[in-house]
């Protein structure tokens, strides 16, 4: 297993700032937009046959496309300052 990050060895020892991480993220993954958000890709995932099969992750590209993609590659692509090195 590879070593934890910087901010995840912070909220480990540092219980207070995680309860208030996980309450700013409970909010905000609870909104319209995150949840239309989440239902889109399900969608997507459905109309590709791969939803509940691990089949991998439907990821935007620039252009605003989904195209499948593992999950590895989809979610370790934030590059310096937050922005997307994709395709």
């Amino acid at each position: 297993m590879a070593a934890k990050s910087k901010s995840a060895r912070y909220y480990a020892s540092n219980p207070e700032a995680r309860k208030k991480k996980n309450a700013y993220n409970t909010r905000y993954h609870s909104t319209a937009k995150r949840r239309k958000y989440r239902a889109d890709l399900a969608k997507a995932r459905r109309k590709r046959g791969i939803m509940s099969k691990g089949g991998g992750d439907m990821s935007h590209t620039k252009s605003g496309r989904l195209v499948r993609e593992s999950a590895s590659k989809n979610r370790a692509r934030n590059g310096s300052n937050g922005k997307s090195t994709k395709k």
